[in-house]
């Protein structure tokens, strides 16, 4: 059953027809190859690994029956390939970011558990941060021993946080997207939202709308054309974010995110233009 009606167009369909990665009992090396490329997949964001990179070493423990598929996530995440990509290139509260979605499935709930895995990362070290994670409670309710860590976020489940749900679209982009090769960098996701203890936008991945899915970035180009400048306007300004912004005449390939920052009189009136430039408008917010 799909996670949403929404499924295909927010890149998650693939999670609605895949079951989870477990090591079941009388367990086959075909098994525990498929629970090994899960992890991962999972744990590593999604990002490419070479030959080369692949922790043979770790593989065969578990292969043997030596250590747990836990057992096996937790090593991921301490090695120097996670490290490597997730740990020396992000900022810290980036890095918290990853490790909730990498190792539960989920996005941070509030800015206290940031701030809790920040203290620990400070003043314990970061081996005892992950430790935190794959020995919570919560990792062992829902993967135990031998279950590959997956996107629990989605499911909304029962005693989950709707905010959970809508903030897992600010850390995931799709089933074929990196985490090291996303629009916004290294910088956090959702430093701001759980400041403010508030719930994100649902922003669908690239390539899963029609268009583009709008990212606020450095390259975004603001116009402030339509702001005060008409006689009469109110003090109140707006922001009008769009995505896909383009005149008939261009190709499909040539796509624009802009802002437009308006007077309330002449919110109407703009949005009706996007609309005949074939805009698609991604939000609208006080500026």
């Amino acid at each position: 059953m799909a996670i949403t009606t929404a499924a295909s167009r927010l890149g998650t369909i693939a999670y609605s027809e895949t079951a989870p990665a477990e090591l079941l009992p009388n367990w086959t090396a075909d098994n525990a190859k498929t629970v090994i490329n899960a992890v991962y997949r999972h744990v590593l964001g999604n990002d490419y690994i070479m030959a080369s990179e692949r922790l043979v070493g770790l593989e065969s423990l578990l292969n043997n029956g030596q250590i747990s598929v836990r057992d096996f996530v937790r090593a991921v995440a301490k090695s120097e390939l996670y490290k490597t990509k997730f740990l020396y290139p992000n900022f810290q509260t980036r890095v918290i970011e990853l490790n909730f979605k990498h190792l539960l499935g989920r996005a941070p709930y509030s800015e206290a558990e940031v701030i809790e895995h920040l203290d620990r990362y400070q003043n314990e070290g970061y081996d005892a941060d992950i430790d935190s994670y794959i020995d919570s409670i919560e990792y062992e309710t829902n993967f135990g021993e031998s279950v590959a860590p997956y996107y629990r976020g989605f499911e909304n489940n029962i005693g989950d946080k709707t905010a959970g749900f809508t903030r897992l679209f600010r850390l995931y982009r799709g089933y074929a997207s990196s985490d090291r090769s996303q629009l916004e960098g290294s910088s956090s996701r959702l430093a701001v939202e759980l400041a403010q203890n508030t719930t994100s936008m649902i922003v669908g991945s690239s390539g899963g709308n029609e268009g583009f899915a709008y990212r606020k970035s450095r390259g975004a180009m603001t116009n402030r054309a339509f702001g005060r400048s008409s006689v009469g306007s109110g003090t109140r300004l707006y922001r009008i974010e769009v995505a896909a912004a383009s005149l008939p005449r261009y190709p499909k390939v040539r796509r624009c995110n802009r802002e437009y920052i308006v007077s309330y009189e002449d919110l109407s009136n703009t949005m009706q233009r996007i609309n005949r430039m074939g805009g698609k408008i991604a939000s609208v917010s006080l500026a």
